[in-house]
């Protein structure tokens, strides 16, 4: 065999065995089921619950909402004239859909500066610090999936303003994970001896 085709070869295999884990779990609505599908994720939730205490529920309900775990979620294009595009909504990216400034800060704060956003154990560990800042600036439980969801998403100067209060579709939101987080908990319990 030719060196150009071995190469050729050699090259299509790395293509095929890169990507990421871009596919979200088959059933969504069962904590237990994406456990077994992706046991990655279990090693990076209970890593998170370890050194931060937040509770795998908590994790799993505000991922859902923010990316339904696809590893390099975006947000959605702007466009201009309904046709023109005028870039993302944001700079949120990755699981945790993190902005680039909050991430920046995160990768200073704790050191891990190879993080990378579309990494499981990168953006829960991100979660486990910033909702960690939350309980510490805004006094939230680490298991008040709620409260943790309004100061991820308004962050900790907007959700001690009140700015969460006029947003009627937000707060509906943040009741949503945190009817999630308390489905999966008890999922979760009925199926610990998997984690």
């Amino acid at each position: 065999m030719s060196r150009v085709l071995i190469a050729l070869m050699v090259v299509l295999f790395v293509a095929s065995c890169g990507g990421g884990d871009k596919r979200p779990p088959n059933n969504m609505e069962n904590a237990c089921a994406i456990l077994r599908e992706k046991s990655h994720f279990k090693k990076a939730f209970k890593a998170t619950q370890r050194k931060w205490g937040v509770p795998v529920n908590v994790q799993m309900a505000v991922l859902y909402q923010e990316s339904k775990f696809i590893s390099n979620a975006r947000t959605p294009h702007k466009y201009v004239l309904g046709v023109l595009p005028m870039g993302r909504q944001s700079s949120a990216y990755g699981y945790a859909q993190a902005l680039d400034g909050t991430w920046d800060q995160y990768r200073k704060e704790t050191g891990n500066r190879g993080a990378k956003r579309d990494n499981i154990r990168d953006a829960t560990d991100f979660m486990g610090w910033y909702f960690t800042k939350s309980r510490q600036k805004n006094g939230i439980s680490l298991a008040d999936a709620r409260g943790q969801y309004l100061n991820y998403h308004e962050g900790h100067t907007g959700y001690a303003r009140g700015t969460y209060k006029s947003k009627a579709w937000l707060l509906r939101v943040a009741d949503d994970v945190n009817s999630r987080a308390a489905r999966y908990g008890q999922q979760l319990n009925g199926c610990k001896r998997l984690w």
